[in-house]
């Protein structure tokens, strides 16, 4: 089954089961990936479709920021349960450790030896690490050890 099969099927289950909440979230990302299929021309892979999830679940994380600065928890817990949603599409992210140990392999495979490397060494770690990488944990380990 495909990745837009299987969020169609979950959206299914969760308006039988009257998940309004969880349907609408379900909903959403349903609309984005047709968007992203339409401004691609073709089907798109389940790497473009993990792109577009982790878009959504950023864009939840931020709003609960704001939301939680503005003292509204009626909002932020909304967006907190969306977030539950969408993360439930997402690959488990590697820990800081398993982080750390792709960014030194890279470091040492490329040379880098400062700050102007960056831009060399950060795509690398995004691509060996296929989606489960955090960007901004793997962009501080990257500039603690390239200092």
């Amino acid at each position: 089954m495909s990745f837009i099969e299987t969020i169609k099927t979950d959206m299914y289950s969760a308006m039988k089961s009257g998940e309004k909440d969880k349907a609408g979230t379900l909903r959403t990302l349903l609309a984005k990936l047709k968007d992203r299929q339409i401004q691609n021309g073709k089907a798109i892979t389940e790497l473009e479709g993990l792109a577009v999830v982790k878009t959504l679940a950023k864009q939840r994380k931020e709003s609960i920021k704001l939301y939680q600065q503005a003292n509204r928890t009626d909002l932020a817990d909304s967006e907190s349960e969306e977030l539950r949603v969408l993360e439930t599409y997402l690959p488990k992210m590697m820990d800081a450790d398993k982080t750390r140990h792709l960014v030194e392999k890279i470091i040492s495979e490329t040379g880098a030896r400062g700050m102007s490397d960056i831009g060399i060494v950060m795509p690398l770690v995004m691509q060996q690490g296929q989606g489960m990488v955090d960007g901004k944990i793997a962009n501080n380990i990257l500039k603690e050890l390239l200092k």
